[in-house]
């Protein structure tokens, strides 16, 4: 299912432990994001949702949506989670590369939760950074699992921000949105199939767009022991997917700002292994 919550909430600790444990960071590269005001959120998101969420007046059917019972604690972590991101893409653009431990609450619309995302991170943080003139064009590249519905549905009129999402054809959600550019992937899509088709497509969109700043999610979902994904990549594989999107923001200098999106192995050692090498790459490629 989607992504955020049907895994071990663990991982939001164990990541950052291991990375400071192998060396891969330090202590001091950690930072904890500040307050997300009403005022960014309603660039992205209606009154009418936030005022819902901030009463705890949701109905059923919307809260079945989101798939979690909601309470205020939750909201408040959404807020953390995306007050992360925009605080993560700042750091991006000052240091080149920037990454968020939690994220990629892609299935939040502007006027509803879905998929266990209450609110969209990226589409908050773009739309601060376009409202504040940080930035004229963002590309956001999805590859998480699946299709970043919300995020293609808040952009959809949106010059300024081109969407990409890589997904399993056949995964949630059901009914797919439009991004700018969909490849959908059929069930068990292996390493080189995968690598190939990001190799066609990527290069060329950000030679075509020349974005101020990429957004990635980099969800770990496209594993072949995912329990939901449909997909079959290895964790070398996802590696290398990771290897290759930095290494194109380094190559075509543009600022890259991480989220982490899903990841539902039955093994929680192979989820944390998973994203941190996703560090690991970041850290390869840019040196720090």
């Amino acid at each position: 299912m989607p992504d955020g919550h049907r895994f071990p909430m663990d991982k939001y600790e164990l990541l950052p432990q291991q990375l400071m444990l192998e060396g891969t960071v330090e202590e001091h590269q950690f930072f904890s994001p500040g307050f997300l005001t009403d005022e960014i959120i309603l660039l992205t998101h209606s009154k009418d949702y936030l005022d819902k969420l901030k009463n705890l007046t949701l109905s059923k059917k919307e809260i079945r949506s989101i798939g979690f019972p909601v309470r205020s604690d939750l909201i408040h972590r959404g807020r953390c989670i995306a007050q992360g991101t925009i605080d993560c893409a700042k750091y991006a653009i000052d240091n080149s590369v920037s990454l968020n431990i939690a994220g990629g609450t892609h299935h939040a619309y502007s006027d509803r939760g879905e998929g266990f995302c209450i609110f969209n991170d990226f589409a908050i943080a773009s739309n601060y950074l376009l409202h504040e003139r940080l930035l004229e064009k963002i590309l956001i590249i999805d590859l998480d699992v699946h299709q970043g519905n919300g995020t293609a549905a808040i952009f959809q009129n949106e010059p300024r921000v081109f969407t990409l999402s890589f997904h399993g054809k056949n995964n949630y959600p059901l009914r797919k949105e439009q991004s700018d550019l969909d490849v959908a992937l059929e069930d068990h899509c292996k390493d080189d199939t995968y690598l190939q088709a990001m190799d066609h497509h990527i290069p060329q969109i950000i030679k075509q767009e020349k974005p101020d700043l990429i957004f990635y999610l980099s969800g770990v979902d496209i594993l072949a022991v995912d329990k939901l994904g449909r997909l079959s990549l290895s964790i070398e594989g996802a590696k290398e997917r990771d290897r290759l999107v930095f290494q194109w923001a380094k190559d075509f200098k543009v600022p890259i700002a991480v989220s982490m999106g899903g990841g539902y192995a039955p093994n929680i050692a192979t989820i944390i292994e998973a994203h941190a090498n996703t560090f690991r790459m970041a850290t390869e490629i840019f040196g720090y």
